[in-house]
């Protein structure tokens, strides 16, 4: 597979976590000028912000946490020379399954759906896994 063809969903994932990250930025900045919570209040911790801008916040860190085990695979996919139709087509389900999570996330946040989307993508990403590892070990092997 080409570079760009494998570091496409990677992009499209960073552009997601971007997104997040200037929305939370935008949020908080928004409230805090409109007076709706002063900043002694949101000084130690994240409690005290709105709902809607937590839902913005939680979920650009969620873009933090298990996408990381997808950028370290795609690097070591692509360092290997692993990554093939089947990885890149793996790659896009699992960004999409981020796509849904966050966006489960800023609207409705109803739980069982966005946690059905994170269970899908971190299944994806364990199928990812699995099968890199069994392709580098049957190349050790020779088979």
């Amino acid at each position: 597979m080409s570079i760009t063809a494998v570091l496409l969903p990677v992009f499209v994932l960073v552009g997601l976590t971007f997104v997040l990250l200037f929305w939370t930025g935008r949020s908080r900045m928004g409230v805090l000028r409109a007076g709706n919570v002063k900043i002694r209040d949101i000084a130690l911790g994240e409690r005290n912000w709105p709902d809607q801008v937590t839902k913005v916040s939680n979920a650009y860190h969620n873009q933090l946490e298990v996408p990381v085990l997808f950028y370290v695979l795609v690097a070591l996919a692509l360092i290997t020379k692993k990554a093939d139709l089947v990885f890149v087509i793996l790659s896009w389900l699992f960004v999409v399954t981020r796509l849904v999570h966050a966006g489960i996330h800023v609207t409705s946040n109803r739980v069982p759906r966005r946690f059905m989307a994170f269970v899908a993508g971190v299944l994806i990403l364990l199928i990812m896994w699995i099968i890199f590892a069994l392709r580098i070990f049957a190349a050790e092997l020779g088979v």
